[in-house]
């Protein structure tokens, strides 16, 4: 039967799987389950299969887009089995979307996060539509130009890489320029506390100043709307380098909540700031299920010459 040429179903191509606990497939009553396959389908993908969580992966084939739905999955069957089901995507360069609830972002984070997966934080069907979207157009190729929600969150994560990339920059200028100074023979002829007095100090920081800052920011959320003030890089930066200082260690959900901003939001900050060389994954070597964040060692430089600079300018970290 020839269907109309008009019919948003007919005019995708892309192709896809399900995968979530085998209950989603039975009941579509509750309006959280089958929510990343109706958004799917919406935008004219055709479902080809429906795989359960604990189903082989073995001889089935990769379609461009895998759907995971987690919810209500235990951490161990997490733990277990999405690194297959990553793995899986990946052989094929099948895009890959998640949806998961709150408690399971360790679990699955310590797993897979940045490299093109979408995660999703206990998302409505909007949300689901708007990353289904985007999976759709990374299974289409790179001369796609279709990209939903991307542009703002884009431009403000390349101002921020530039900003620690120029702060690297200086810092790097600046401990030449102090080791050139100290090769130089002394002037006959010089000032007497250039000669012989102490060299000017360089302010110290430490954790404290960090979260009077952290605090100053959030402050702001009680007086103005949140969104006014959003900025989940500079947010999460400042979390992972006071963590530094207090020699503790930072979960990813933890780091979801300093960045002030919505789980999915701060995943999807997370894995590109991963993506980008700032931030680095730690697993925990006694928990497979859980990983931790910390900042590499161009932004731990960019951090420590920024937060240095600023106090010896006698300036307020911001």
């Amino acid at each position: 039967m020839h269907e109309p040429a008009n019919d948003i179903r007919y005019q995708n191509g892309v192709e896809a799987v399900l995968i979530a606990d085998p209950s989603t497939f039975l009941s579509s009553r509750d309006a959280g389950s089958d929510r990343l396959a109706t958004a799917f389908t919406a935008l004219g993908g055709r479902m080809v299969g429906r795989i359960g969580w604990h189903d082989s992966l073995e001889r089935q084939p990769v379609p461009r887009v895998v759907l995971v739905d987690a919810a209500g999955i235990e951490p161990g069957t997490i733990a277990e089995r999405l690194g297959a089901i990553v793995a899986w995507a990946a052989g094929d360069r099948a895009a890959l979307v998640i949806a998961l609830a709150p408690e399971q972002i360790d679990a699955i984070a310590a797993v897979t996060l940045g490299g093109g997966t979408a995660l999703l934080v206990n998302p409505g069907i909007g949300e689901c539509v708007g990353a289904v979207a985007q999976a759709i157009e990374q299974a289409r190729g790179p001369d796609s130009v279709f990209d939903i929600n991307r542009e703002s969150d884009s431009a403000r994560l390349e101002r921020l890489n530039v900003e620690v990339s120029r702060i690297a920059e200086a810092l790097a200028r600046l401990t030449r320029t102090e080791q050139e100074s100290d090769r130089r023979p002394p002037s006959i002829v010089g000032d007497r506390i250039d000669r012989y007095g102490a060299p000017p100090a360089i302010p110290s920081h430490g954790a404290p100043e960090i979260r009077r800052a952290i605090r100053t920011r959030r402050m702001r959320d009680q007086f103005f709307t949140k969104t006014l003030f959003e900025d989940p890089g500079w947010d999460m930066l400042l979390d992972l380098y006071a963590a530094e200082l207090e020699s503790r260690r930072v979960s990813v959900s933890s780091l979801c909540i300093a960045s002030a901003v919505a789980a999915t939001t701060a995943l999807r900050w997370i894995a590109r700031m991963t993506d980008d060389g700032l931030f680095e994954r730690e697993r925990d070597p006694h928990d497979r299920r859980r990983a931790y964040m910390a900042l590499s060692s161009q932004a731990r430089a960019a951090m420590h010459g920024y937060m240095t600079s600023v106090l010896r300018e006698e300036l307020r970290i911001a």
